[in-house]
């Protein structure tokens, strides 16, 4: 796409409907490392962050509960005319993106998380794949493995209370759930998989815990340029900042969480032009 075509309206849209947006959604902190690996690529893009606290985690929750969640909170981000809804969760993308598709799409495409366990394992084995108790114990992890890493020797392991550690920003809990995680983590591993969103919020500790020879991999990337090519635009890391737009709590308008500071990710959030939240305590 050309530059005269970046931020011009779509047909149907009004003049002042310039700004191509998207819409990310997730229960918690998640969502806060895919919105600024798309903002590094796209910076002019303005996001729309719906959060979910009242429900959080999703994890324990039934697969239909975690459905209807995921399509309330992408409902609510409608209103602000997205260009696309990303499902910066692993278990909301495999109990709720069918449904978000078939709701949502054509007219607005939605875009999942997978761990990258395909990457990894292509860099030979042996594996580890650290997720959520949930996640760990669930069908959609073994066949994902099953897919994507049959020939390699691969380790899943149940990172307990690490996600609820990051959303809270409690580093003293956070290390606990890393040396855990990692104390569990077979020597001799050669790459290790970020199989929770929140889990790249802290992946410089995770680095320091599991040693220099381990590598690490992650999707926020890979997300943002999906996104991109669904929407139709090239990465533009020039182009003028907007960012966050609006924050949604459980479909209430809100502010992002205090503990947001506490990420380098979620420092650039805040830096953005466009953010106009103050922090909630």
């Amino acid at each position: 796409m050309n530059d005269d075509a970046r931020g011009s309206t779509r047909p149907g849209e009004s003049p002042d409907r310039a700004t191509r947006r998207v819409a990310f959604v997730d229960s918690g902190l998640g969502l806060v490392a895919y919105a600024d690996a798309l903002l590094s690529l796209r910076p002019d893009l303005g996001l729309v962050l719906s959060m979910d606290p009242d429900h959080m985690p999703y994890g324990p929750r039934t697969p239909d509960e975690v459905c209807e969640l995921i399509l309330r909170s992408a409902r609510s981000a409608l209103e602000h005319e997205p260009d696309a809804v990303v499902v910066a969760c692993n278990t909301a993308s495999v109990h709720g993106l069918a449904a978000l598709r078939a709701e949502l799409e054509p007219a607005v495409p939605v875009i999942g998380t997978v761990p990258a366990i395909r990457p990894a394992a292509a860099g030979g084995g042996p594996v580890a794949v650290w997720a959520t108790a949930a996640t760990a114990a669930s069908d959609y992890l073994r066949g994902l493995v099953d897919a994507f890493a049959v020939d390699v020797e691969t380790h899943v392991v149940a990172a307990h209370g690490l996600a609820e550690a990051i959303e809270s920003a409690d580093t003293t809990a956070v290390d606990a759930a890393i040396g855990e995680a990692a104390a569990l983590t077979p020597a001799g591993v050669r790459g290790l998989v970020l199989g929770c969103t929140h889990y790249g919020l802290v992946e410089d500790r995770i680095a320091g815990a599991v040693g220099a020879d381990v590598s690490i991999f992650d999707s926020p990337v890979a997300v943002a340029r999906q996104t991109l090519r669904r929407i139709g635009l090239d990465p533009h890391p020039e182009g003028p900042r907007r960012g966050v737009e609006a924050v949604l709590l459980s479909g209430r308008p809100g502010s992002l969480p205090a503990s947001v500071g506490a990420y380098p990710a979620g420092e650039r959030l805040l830096r953005e032009p466009a953010q106009r939240h103050t922090l909630s305590s």
